[in-house]
């Protein structure tokens, strides 16, 4: 069977769990406990190592979606996660803008380490104070459009919306993979 493998990444409360339940067709495997520190004012319950679903996608082809913690002190889990990663989803909740440079800290954090496809995903756009996608970009230090990372809006709890992410994600890995070859 052929896998491609996923991280879902971004801050606390940004969808990541949601997002994996949402698409998973198993019973997501989650390292869920009790906020016990400032997170529980945001959620009562936080990822500690991972999440863990699957998705067919063909005969004999699926993905395999990977939840990371969205707190500093689990960020050794991010380096697990994504070394063996096609590809990867940043998770931006875009109604918390104080979140926005936690967020640019993940997405350097992994661009240092490996170099794959990703997307960034903006969550909680129909909150109130909820940035625009340009504004994101330019918080997140993606100010060159030719190299920027696709951008959309992505609701983690409605099926349809996780699957055109996917979809986005997976032709942006089959873009990359095809300029691999061009340029050999």
């Amino acid at each position: 069977m052929d896998t491609l493998r996923i991280v879902v990444t971004g801050g606390v409360g940004s969808g990541k769990t949601s997002l994996i339940r949402t698409i998973s067709e198993i019973e997501v495997v989650d390292t869920d406990k009790t906020a016990t520190d400032e997170i529980g004012q945001i959620k009562a319950k936080t990822t500690v190592a991972l999440d863990f679903g699957r998705l067919g996608i063909a005969p004999n082809q699926s993905l395999h979606l990977y939840g990371t913690p969205g707190q500093r002190r689990f960020e050794f889990m991010w380096e697990i996660l994504i070394a063996k990663a096609h590809a990867y989803i940043l998770l931006v909740d875009a109604h918390r803008p104080e979140h926005l440079r936690y967020g640019r800290r993940i997405l350097n954090f992994i661009n240092q380490r490996v170099q794959i496809p990703y997307l960034i995903g903006l969550t909680h756009t129909d909150c109130p104070g909820a940035w625009e996608a340009e504004d994101v970009a330019i918080a997140l230090g993606l100010v060159d459009q030719l190299s920027r990372p696709q951008i959309m809006i992505v609701n983690a709890t409605d099926r349809t919306s996780v699957i055109a992410a996917l979809i986005a994600l997976i032709q942006e890995i089959a873009n990359y993979y095809q300029s691999q070859l061009n340029d050999s």
